[in-house]
């Protein structure tokens, strides 16, 4: 079964993308913001921890990610297939997975990055109306993606794993793209 790793821009579709193909093969989609923002909802420790960070549009330090991250993919349902979706961020994240997955004998078949324009972007994220995503916010989160999080396309591109998917379609038109490319290995 399929095990993806997602990058983009915030607004870019991954989690939409994740939850349809993961529901079309029976496999986790895993998005640490999903469970960041249940963790702030439900006021957990690392929710009261991770809000101050979100509310700045900051990410949230790698400690509290990875401690989540390995906690998930150790899960049973995570055996046979995963999708993540906002993890790694970072170069460090990306090291860190790699050891981690080395550990439990699974590895990363393909990492897609969403490419979408950031005024598209915009446009996405205000729309949906999160009281986090104001104008401000948003930018602040777009620049704080290009320097820690874009470094990793190169990074996986140097590994022969990245596969770039233009966001900027319909919904249905990613998908297909999305079948296309994993139609080998899935």
């Amino acid at each position: 079964m399929a095990r993806l790793i997602f990058l983009g821009p915030p607004g870019a579709g991954k989690g939409t993308q994740a939850q349809s193909l993961a529901q079309a093969h029976h496999i986790p989609h895993i998005s640490t913001g999903d469970i960041l923002r249940n963790a702030v909802t439900q006021q957990t420790e690392l929710g009261k921890k991770a809000q101050s960070y979100m509310d700045r549009g900051e990410l949230v330090p790698d400690q509290l990610i990875l401690d989540l991250v390995e906690e998930r993919l150790n899960q049973s349902d995570a055996a046979s297939g995963w999708i993540l979706d906002g993890f790694p961020r970072t170069i460090t994240q990306a090291t860190f997975l790699d050891q981690l997955l080395s550990q439990i004998h699974q590895n990363c078949d393909y990492v897609v990055n969403f490419e979408v324009p950031d005024e598209i972007l915009v446009a996405r994220l205000l729309g949906r109306g999160r009281k986090d995503d104001t104008e401000e916010v948003i930018r602040h989160r777009l620049e704080v993606y290009r320097q820690q999080t874009a470094p990793l396309i190169d990074f996986y591109r140097e590994r022969q794993q990245l596969v770039s998917i233009d966001g900027d379609q319909t919904i249905d038109q990613v998908n297909q793209k999305l079948g296309q490319i994993l139609r080998p290995k899935v």
